[in-house]
């Protein structure tokens, strides 16, 4: 009887040693998945995001060059500020200068005059177009206009005025109207037109 309980009090034991050892190699309970029953919220993730983008500014220099073309004319227009950047503001007088000579092709002596120039304004950002300043122009009140070919030379200073304070920029739109004299010695003139504009930043209020 005694040799009998001790080999069932021996195999109790290995049995639960066997137990033991198996449960210690498994994963902890707080590691299983769904322990607990509860389902991990993900972390929401971050998205960048976008950097605003810079106002372009065809004055940021100080000046800006440009080669047009109307029919035969090509015109040279150098545009500048006397007022700096920093300083154009919607609420203050913004002058843009302007100067032209021009060329013809063919050149046979006849003349090349500026009739008309216009210059408007129209303030914007970037989701809104604003309406445009009222339209400047100069109107030459000679018959052949202004004479603009080389040597010779046109010079102009246009205001632009207060614009919406929630404008960045304003664009600036000018259409040059030439007389073309037909032959050196004609009073008859041809009319060629052309157009350009400048993007220029407007600054934040102090």
């Amino acid at each position: 009887m005694v040799r009998t309980s001790g080999r069932r009090v021996s195999g109790v034991a290995l049995a639960l040693a066997a137990a033991l050892a198996l449960a210690a190699c498994g994963p902890a309970p707080w590691n299983l998945p769904n322990a607990g029953g509860e389902t991990p919220t993900p972390t929401p993730s971050r998205s960048a995001s976008a950097a605003p983008q810079p106002v372009p500014n065809d004055l940021s220099s100080g000046s800006t060059q440009r080669k047009l073309q109307a029919g035969a004319v090509a015109a040279d227009v150098n545009y500048w500020s006397t007022l700096s950047m920093d300083r154009w503001t919607a609420s203050a007088l913004k002058p843009v200068s302007l100067s032209m000579t021009t060329t013809v092709t063919p050149n046979d002596g006849q003349q090349v005059g500026l009739q008309r120039v216009s210059m408007i304004a129209v303030p914007a950002n970037a989701t809104t177009t604003f309406a445009p300043l009222e339209a400047q122009v100069d109107q030459s009140n000679q018959t052949a206009g202004y004479p603009v070919l080389n040597p010779y030379s046109y010079s102009q200073t246009f205001n632009i005025g207060e614009v919406p304070a929630e404008a960045t920029f304003v664009t600036l739109q000018f259409t040059y109207e030439f007389l073309v004299q037909t032959t050196p010695t004609s009073n008859e003139y041809a009319k060629q037109t052309t157009t350009d504009s400048l993007t220029v930043a407007i600054a934040g209020q102090d």
